[in-house]
């Protein structure tokens, strides 16, 4: 059995330290950042509980593991979660009964690759810190965790903004007919639930466009060689539209490797949010 990983990882730039979340204290102050951003800069709509509390909260936050940008000399004069991004291993999914994305995806097909697989989600940045190189210290910071837990592969449900499907319908057709997963492992959104994503045939497609509309988060993953399912599914509660996206392990460790240790030693990281 893999010993579980600790919470100081040893990344730090500057005032910046990424860990993992150790203990509630950390979790609920990931929780408040995500309500920050996602409910009253996006526009998503709380629930009366959260609404309550000010903070993003359900039943997955108690078995997930927490990565935290943390920025020791933070302007309110306390050190300070900048940063997030939710992790769950299919050991502990399976142990507690689903993964978050079934939600909204048949993932049965990723469920056939052998070895332990990772859903990333709630991803969110405080706004002041949406760079380069805060997102480069996340990503390093799961490169660690894929190669401690040797992960073969990633996935997630990535969103764009809004709910206009007409008005997305050039960013979905592009991943699409640029993108799609192969088939072995396409996961397709649930029946109940999908939206075609071919919406605009590939000839019509203006390609460098349609890519330039992308959410930077999405371009990340698009940069790292990822597929995305088929069918996207329209999420009224957090004001999105999301698509499925898959991202082999290998090729995030192995970009960090080479970047950060010279081709040696342990890998470090993924793209993000502004790009790796």
């Amino acid at each position: 059995m893999t010993e579980t990983l600790q919470p100081d990882l040893g990344l730090r730039s500057g005032n910046l330290r990424v860990c993992l979340a150790d203990g509630a204290d950390d979790i609920e102050a990931a929780q408040r950042l995500r309500y920050h951003v996602f409910y009253e800069e996006r526009h998503a709509q709380p629930s009366p509980e959260m609404a309550a509390v000010k903070r993003d909260l359900d039943g997955f936050d108690a078995i997930c593991d927490h990565l935290l940008v943390i920025d020791e000399a933070h302007s309110s004069g306390a050190p300070t979660v900048v940063g997030t991004y939710r992790l769950l291993r299919r050991s502990v999914a399976l142990a507690h009964g689903r993964f978050y994305t079934a939600d909204e995806f048949n993932i049965s097909p990723l469920m056939t690759v052998e070895g332990e697989l990772l859903e990333l989600g709630r991803s969110c940045v405080a706004a002041e810190y949406r760079n380069r190189s805060t997102m480069q210290l996340l990503w390093r910071g799961i490169a660690i965790y894929l190669e401690h837990y040797d992960i073969q592969l990633m996935f997630g449900c990535a969103s764009l903004d809004g709910t206009d499907i007409d008005a997305l319908k050039t960013q979905l057709a592009y991943l699409y007919h640029y993108h799609l997963a192969p088939e072995a492992l396409r996961p397709v959104a649930v029946p109940e639930r999908y939206v075609s994503m071919d919406l605009v045939a590939k000839g019509d497609l203006h390609a460098t466009r349609a890519l330039a509309e992308l959410p930077p988060l999405v371009k990340g993953y698009l940069r790292l060689g990822g597929f995305v399912g088929d069918g996207a599914v329209v999420d009224k509660q957090f004001n999105t539209t999301d698509v499925c996206m898959i991202v082999k392990s290998d090729l995030i460790t192995g970009r960090y490797r080479d970047r950060y240790e010279g081709g040696s030693g342990r890998g470090r990281g993924k793209a993000g949010d502004e790009g790796a």
